[in-house]
């Protein structure tokens, strides 16, 4: 349990949406976050309870660096299609119309990515599936900030 989460605003933005297969010239008909799971639970990463797909959340004009993530998953080979990738994943939680879900950061390291970056105001979220959310709705994350280093403008 974290007992300091570090609370930042943010709005969802539409993503690629490579991670939910809703794109329509995705590659993985299923979604990159479907088929990645099952790797992601082999290496003890239980995520079958949240939605198979991604939140992108802007915390513009802040920035964020992932440093201390509490999972770490080197070159998982999860697809034929490109070469193996490194997953990060740190605790969360995304708070909408007053109502509170667990959830984690997921971050693709741009490092081991060949296509489909974000840039870095936007965080990945898997949480569970959140009734009536869309994009440019209002939410709060917390986040744990021996985890994750929150970068505001104003303060550089």
């Amino acid at each position: 349990m974290i007992d300091n989460w570090q609370v930042v605003p943010g709005v969802v933005q539409q993503g690629h949406q490579i991670a939910s297969g809703w794109a329509n010239y995705s590659p993985y008909p299923k979604g990159s976050i479907a088929m990645q799971m099952p790797y992601f639970q082999a290496l003890g990463l239980d995520l079958s309870a949240l939605f198979n797909g991604t939140l992108n959340i802007s915390i513009y004009p802040a920035t964020f660096v992932m440093q201390h993530p509490t999972y770490t998953f080197r070159e998982v080979h999860w697809t034929a299609a490109h070469p193996p990738e490194t997953f990060s994943f740190s605790p969360c939680q995304l708070r909408f119309q007053s109502l509170q879900y667990e959830g984690f950061v997921y971050y693709p390291h741009p490092e081991t990515k060949q296509r489909h970056f974000q840039n870095s105001a936007i965080l990945e979220i898997l949480a569970p599936p959140i009734a009536g959310i869309g994009y440019r709705d209002r939410v709060e994350l917390a986040l744990n900030p021996t985890e994750i280093l929150i970068v505001n403008p104003q303060e550089s």
